[in-house]
């Protein structure tokens, strides 16, 4: 061998020495996962009231599209394992998601931080009720009905994550990101301050994040696809069963795609709703649009793929809340001219009465999952509203981040300091009546990006 050959080899073979081993779990484009897809319809056997809309107050009157709940168990090389939950359900608050968990758990070895659930927030898809006696402005035989269906869903959940778990087979994710162009602020501004309307001129988070899982060769097992609105283009009058956009734009791509199972991520959008609204028809439309959007991602094919390893955190912050109200300002929400101001007020005028400590903090999960340097996922919970996007952006960077709002207890409005100083509908905070303090957006920030950094996210350095 010639010296200066023998030189060049030898100076390759110390460099080799001091890299670190490529792994399958470093190249996004060879990492082979273990993943497993399963569904189940959870259209009620009869009829329950529908969530979302304080104005309905009788059982469903019929089924335009049934609704599902949907698993994507994930192991990556390293044998970590998750599972991503989506429903077509308006929100599962803790006292539901809990349980289901703790479920999910004992049947298969999971742990708390591996499970995500994520709802659409359908307004025409069933309401809940913690308990068969529930307090509630509905009939009683209705809130035993809803309390039926809640236990009966949470066992279909159980039984599908199982499923997807026992169905693994080798496959490889990647992902990108489209646009939803339907997706419009709803916090209109008018003389009497801030009102649900339309707000062109207003934020809005339009991207389309969306995750691809592929067979070996090649051929669709699932995509799962995220929007940041509102998903009720479908007026209360209009009393059935139906997963609004969400649900058109999953049904018409597993049509197109035979075999793949299609999954919907709802984002921060608290303050955001479809454009334009208030009929069926729009519903199918927005789905149609979201559809092709999936389909021209596809098309060019701009994936970027996925490696390990998947780590995942979850962690509970205590959210401030807004200082005690007074007597005058609790019965002037019962005056209200809204029925949920009415409710709370009602809600919070017992408390005051029982003397009952008033709550200075609500303890929020939020959750990180991280995938190799590829993507970032995080699962905010409440209904997130879309400062949020940009405030998180900031602190972890914008790069390969996946926001999802609506996840694991959707216990009410997550409004940012922004949104409280102005007012309007999204200010209420817990669906029981109290409202955050301005400093809950920090706390949130400074949390999510704690998690971000345990989970393996480079972030961008503070001062």
């Amino acid at each position: 061998m010639p010296p200066f050959r023998a030189l060049v080899l030898r100076l390759v073979t110390a460099t080799l020495a001091i890299l670190p081993p490529l792994s399958v779990a470093a190249k996004g484009d060879t990492e082979i996962w273990q993943v497993g897809v399963a569904k189940s319809k959870i259209t009620p056997a009869s009829p329950v009231v529908l969530a979302g809309f304080a104005s309905r107050r009788e059982p469903f009157t019929g089924v335009v599209q049934d609704i599902f709940v949907k698993a994507l168990a994930l192991t990556d090389s390293a044998g970590h394992r998750a599972v991503l939950i989506t429903s077509d359900f308006i929100g599962f608050r803790a006292n539901n998601a809990d349980p289901i968990c703790e479920r999910i758990m004992a049947e298969t070895g999971l742990s708390r931080d591996q499970i995500l659930i994520n709802s659409s927030h359908t307004h025409t898809g069933p309401s809940q009720a913690d308990s068969p006696s529930a307090p509630s402005y509905l009939n009683p035989d209705y809130v035993r009905d809803l309390y039926a269906y809640s236990q009966w869903l949470q066992e279909q959940i159980v039984v599908t994550v199982v499923d997807a778990f026992a169905h693994a087979a080798p496959a490889r994710l990647s992902h990108a990101t489209g646009v939803a162009p339907f997706v419009m602020n709803r916090r209109e501004p008018t003389a009497r301050g801030i009102i649900l309307g339309h707000n062109p001129r207003g934020p809005a988070d339009r991207s389309v994040p969306t995750l691809k899982v592929s067979n070996l060769d090649g051929s669709l097992r699932a995509l799962v696809l995220g929007v940041a609105c509102h998903n009720t283009t479908i007026p209360p009058p209009e009393n059935e069963i139906c997963g609004d956009f969400a649900g058109f734009a999953q049904t018409e791509i597993e049509a197109k795609y035979p075999g793949c199972q299609a999954m919907f991520m709802q984002g921060c959008g608290g303050d955001a709703g479809p454009y334009p609204t208030g009929k069926l028809d729009y519903a199918r439309a927005h789905g149609a649009t979201l559809a092709a959007e999936i389909n021209r991602l596809l098309a060019v094919d701009h994936f970027t793929p996925i490696g390990g390893p998947l780590r995942t955190v979850l962690g509970y912050a205590d959210l401030p809340l807004a200082a005690e109200k007074s007597l005058t300002e609790i019965e002037s929400m019962q005056k209200g001219l809204s029925q949920w101001m009415r409710w709370a007020g009602t809600m919070l005028r017992a408390r005051h009465e029982s003397g009952e400590p008033w709550p200075q903090s609500y303890a929020a999960p939020f959750a990180v999952w991280q995938f190799g340097e590829e993507l970032t996922l995080v699962g905010l919970s409440g209904e997130v509203v879309v400062d949020y996007v940009g405030l998180l952006e900031q602190s972890l960077g914008p790069l390969n981040l996946w926001l999802a709002g609506y996840c694991n207890d959707v216990f009410g409005y997550l409004p940012s300091a922004r949104v409280l100083r102005e007012g309007g509908y999204e200010t209420r905070g817990l669906y029981g009546g109290d409202q955050f303090d301005p400093t809950v957006e920090t706390v949130v920030i400074e949390h999510v990006r704690n998690l971000a950094i345990t989970a393996g996210r480079k972030v961008p350095v503070t001062e």
